[in-house]
């Protein structure tokens, strides 16, 4: 679903009722274990948690007007989204958080190569997003982020 919002109070209040308390839920799991240097903010149509052009001036290679990407969610049609582009990056933080899944959530991970999607917000493994959100510094993830765009020009 895409929703006309400028700000994550207005995403927020367009969400149907029976995912709202669980959206806002992992948006301040988010916001409580970021570690500090993170901007929440709004890009592409999410909520968003971005590395600001203080700390990253050349910010997003796709388009260098937008701060660097970390993570974002949405409620889309048919679930609630993670997007987390360290673990898209890392191997070693992929790996740590699919084999931490299994024994923190009674569901079988739902993936793709950043989109981790939850079905039944009711089962969003909020421990698990707590410790994933504070797994990577902003500089861990410039680092990160730097090494990948290098290997891959």
């Amino acid at each position: 679903m895409k929703y006309e919002a400028s700000t994550p109070k207005e995403y927020i209040d367009q969400i149907p009722e029976e995912r709202k308390k669980e959206f806002t839920k992992l948006r301040n799991t988010l916001r409580e274990n970021l570690p500090e240097g993170f901007s929440e903010t709004m890009t592409y149509g999410m909520i968003s948690f971005v590395v600001p052009h203080e700390i990253f001036p050349e910010g997003y290679h796709v388009n260098p007007k937008e701060p660097l990407p970390f993570i974002s969610i949405a409620s889309q049609k048919n679930f609630i989204a993670l997007y987390h582009s360290g673990i898209y990056a890392s191997e070693k933080l992929k790996n740590w958080f699919t084999s931490e899944y299994g024994g923190r959530s009674n569901t079988k991970l739902d993936m793709g190569k950043s989109c981790i999607r939850f079905k039944n917000p009711k089962n969003i493994p909020f421990d698990l997003i707590s410790e994933l959100a504070g797994k990577m510094s902003v500089q861990e993830w410039i680092n990160t982020y730097n090494a990948v765009r290098k290997r891959n020009t």
